[in-house]
């Protein structure tokens, strides 16, 4: 009671902050565009906060928030529209909801569907967003007994659940960790100093990969180009159908599934790692287990919509748990979330909820809030939105492919911005291809500077306690909570292997000949060790030791996936390849041929600039892969090119510039 009352005036001041119009106008903001994310499938809140992230500079702390809370909030709602309307996921959230979802869309009761999907969506929100509330309270008291130590096991801990609950085959969840914690250390060295796979011939390495890159790589060229390869409307009709309020029926009839499938939700939300990419599931799984009444499952049954939805909501707020208390990402998203926290100036983890709990609420009841209006704003705006999926999602590729070229030039207004974005878009479109989890490579990123400061830090700590004394020194290193947080890592571990097979981003998963899948990891196994060897050259020994550790891991993660492609059949789902089967081995169009539109886009940057690159790259595009006219071609590619002069001059952004520019003096948008 002491510590509610403690808490309550930083409470009311979150709510004045929450509901200060300047505030409120930036989560409507983040809401809307959360909306327009969500609705493409594939991209999700990773892609949307990435392509924020760079305007975050500058800006007030708690608007910022509220554009990142928006977001964040209304993209597992609205990617219902394209898991209902045309059976594709909108992201790795809502997977579970295609299975009942697009049957009852097929039937005409796609507005039952949708009604019944955002009102569990919004309860689970809520829901998420209450425990939280009450969590940070139980939570303040246990942050003080947390030092160095314990804040490492608990990110040890973290990358353990990512790496092992991160798909079918557990050893791919390793690797995809190990890649991301190896392609974090590349750059200079935080302690010491030393350069770790980069060179000062090469500046742009020196400082390392900016997360804004990586997260649009590894996310968003992936998912835009398997689209575009498609050549094909997002949904073949924009038809809702009627029931509205059966859909709320459903839902009031089904409340207590919706209550415990969002308690669910913030359960795996709170485990560091796990998030989208298996709650659905799971909840899903507990909706058909639970049932008396099985036979109507996949089939259109309401149920297996309100389960998911429930659930995929809800653990936004189980997310921020770990990601506000410790620092660490309870998804893929909260990864970048943490990013565009630290550009606020705003530092996450047990200071911000001792010394900042005004902030900290302010997150969380942003988060209650968008939920609400997001919900609202997906009802209101269901037919609108549902006719915007009957556009061919041709004529909305490039338009897509120019913000992801402005948001990834605005992390170091740097050419090399683009460069790291297309390496990192192949390493992307690999890794979906062949089922290694994006969310484990993309947190093991996230984490990977601070494990190794907390390892440096709490590694020479240690070592001047145990010169005190042996005992002084295990009495800092084995403390109750570090060991506890040991046998949670153990017994997550255990537990991963068992069940990784029922953990999946990819519903299908078709496998093709061996040749693929090992050449792909011949090449990472080549990295990996170039990496290590690098490592072992350098003569600082706290500079060297986490790259060391973690190469070694990942190689022997490597080799042993290796073993088992030399040991298995082509059956087996260590061989899985999307362009074996499925939706992407019947696409019309090539892969490299779609990615060569994106790096043509880039190569034309590099000589003319980002504006006059546009106004090339839209009328060649919809002129020979949209098919449209001479006329309808430059008048889409003017459209393009004035939204981007608008967007630049409302943000005072700059564009990437070409040779052109280095030896002319143009004026202002084409210099």
């Amino acid at each position: 009671m002491e510590t509610f009352l403690t808490a309550l005036p930083t409470i009311g001041d979150a709510f004045l902050l929450v509901f200060h119009p300047t505030q409120l106008m930036y989560l409507v903001a983040g809401v809307l565009l959360g909306l327009s994310i969500g609705v493409l499938p594939g991209l999700g809140g990773i892609a949307g906060l990435s392509l924020v992230l760079p305007f975050m500079f500058g800006m007030d702390p708690v608007s910022g928030l509220a554009l990142m809370v928006g977001l964040i909030a209304v993209v597992p709602t609205s990617d219902t529209f394209s898991s209902v309307l045309m059976g594709i996921p909108g992201s790795s959230a809502s997977q579970a909801t295609v299975l009942d979802g697009f049957p009852l869309a097929k039937k005409g009761e796609a507005a039952r569907a949708l009604s019944a999907a955002f009102i569990s969506s919004l309860y689970g929100g809520l829901l998420g967003a209450l425990v939280l509330t009450f969590f940070i309270f139980i939570a303040r008291p246990l942050i003080l007994a947390f030092g160095l130590p314990e804040m490492l096991m608990i990110t040890i801990l973290g990358l353990s659940m990512v790496a092992i609950l991160a798909g079918r085959v557990p050893l791919k969840g390793v690797v995809a960790a190990g890649m991301g914690l190896m392609a974090g250390t590349i750059g200079a060295a935080g302690a010491g100093g030393s350069l770790r796979m980069s060179t000062y011939d090469i500046p742009y390495l020196v400082d390392g990969l900016q997360l804004v890159i990586v997260g649009l790589g590894i996310y968003a060229i992936p998912e835009i180009v398997s689209l575009l390869r498609q050549d094909k409307p997002i949904a073949s009709a924009g038809k809702l159908g009627l029931g509205w309020s059966q859909g709320l029926k459903d839902w009031w009839k089904n409340k207590w599934l919706s209550t415990k499938c969002a308690g669910i939700g913030v359960i795996v939300g709170v485990i560091p790692g796990l998030g989208g990419s298996v709650v659905d599931w799971i909840a899903y799984g507990y909706t058909v287990q639970s049932s008396k009444n099985r036979e109507n499952f996949g089939q259109g049954d309401v149920r297996g919509i309100i389960g998911p939805e429930s659930s995929n909501n809800a653990k936004e707020g189980g997310g921020l748990v770990p990601t506000l208390i410790f620092g660490i990402p309870g998804s893929g998203s909260m990864a970048v979330f943490l990013g565009g926290l630290a550009l606020l100036g705003l530092s996450p983890g047990p200071h911000m909820v001792r010394q900042d709990l005004s902030t900290t609420y302010t997150i969380v009841w942003s988060l209650a809030l968008a939920n609400v209006i997001g919900a609202g704003l997906c009802i209101v705006l269901s037919k609108q939105i549902a006719k915007l999926t009957t556009i061919r999602f041709t004529l909305l590729a490039p338009y897509l492919f120019m913000i992801i070229a402005f948001a990834a030039f605005q992390s170091r207004q740097s050419i090399g911005d683009l460069i790291a974005l297309v390496a990192i878009g192949f390493l992307g479109i690999f890794l979906r291809r062949f089922d290694y989890s994006r969310p484990a490579f993309l947190i093991g990123f996230v984490l990977s500077n601070q494990a190794e400061s907390f390892a440096n830090m709490a590694n020479q700590i240690a070592g001047a306690r145990f010169r005190r004394g042996f005992d002084v020194g295990l009495e800092y290193i084995a403390s109750p909570l570090v060991l506890i947080l040991l046998v949670l890592t153990i017994v997550s571990i255990i537990f991963g292997i068992r069940n990784a097979k029922n953990i999946r981003e990819n519903i299908d998963a078709p496998t093709g000949t061996k040749r693929g899948p090992v050449i792909f990891l011949l090449v990472v196994t080549a990295y990996i060790a170039v990496s290590l060897w690098d490592a072992s050259t350098i003569t600082r020994f706290g500079d060297k030791i986490f790259p060391m550790v973690v190469g070694t891991v990942t190689l022997i993660g490597c080799l042993l996936l290796l073993l088992r492609m030399r040991l298995k059949p082509e059956t087996d789902d260590v061989f899985i390849d999307l362009e074996a089967g499925g939706p992407d081995a019947e696409a019309p169009h090539g892969l490299w041929r779609t990615l060569a539109w994106f790096i043509g886009l880039l190569c034309l940057t590099g000589l003319f600039g980002l504006v006059i690159a546009l106004a090339i790259f839209f009328v060649a595009f919809f002129r020979l892969r949209g098919g449209l006219g001479w006329a309808a071609s430059a008048t889409y590619a003017a459209a393009g090119v004035a939204f981007m002069l608008f967007l630049a001059w409302v943000l005072g952004r700059e564009f990437p510039p070409g040779l052109l520019q280095a030896y002319t003096n143009l004026p202002w948008p084409l210099r």
